[in-house]
């Protein structure tokens, strides 16, 4: 899948990031908010809860995380984003599915550009939207891995 790095806060996982192509396991990348070592405990706990729950998805052995989230966006995009966390495991949708859904049938574009604003790649499942027409359209980290995270889900 690609060596993944993963940031974090006391509240929960602040980013997840796809870097490149290589077979290696996520590394690690920690944001704190205050510095405090208290905070940086409860970041690296984040982190390792999300490392050892991403090992066990990619070996199709988990279908629902259980990591805390703390993304960084707009109103909208936490509206988007909900509506992505509500998708069953398994399942993919489309864009206009997601509009629907958060009662703006006619914001496909900014949900769209919603999902290119995740952070939390994966966990926030972005890559279970595909075209209308059932294309795999726009990820962030390339159709090859949205591919290969909707197989694991048997979801194509």
């Amino acid at each position: 899948m690609g060596t993944m790095v993963l940031a974090a806060n006391e509240y929960g996982l602040t980013d997840l990031t796809f870097l490149s192509q290589n077979e290696e396991w996520p590394t690690r990348n920690i944001t704190l908010m205050d510095g405090l070592p208290a905070t940086k405990n409860l970041a690296e706990q984040h982190i390792d809860q999300a490392v050892k729950q991403i090992e066990l998805y990619l070996n199709g052995e988990l279908n629902e995380f259980s990591v805390p989230l703390a993304p960084v966006g707009t109103e909208f995009q936490h509206q988007v984003w909900q509506a992505l966390l509500a998708l069953p495991f398994g399942t993919a949708c489309s864009y206009s599915d997601i509009a629907k859904q958060i009662e703006r049938p006619k914001a496909v574009r900014a949900v769209g550009s919603a999902n290119g604003a995740n952070h939390i790649a994966l966990l926030i499942p972005c890559h279970r939207v595909i075209g209308k027409s059932g294309a795999l359209t726009g990820y962030a980290y390339g159709v090859e891995i949205k591919r290969r995270l909707l197989m694991i889900e048997a979801a194509i």
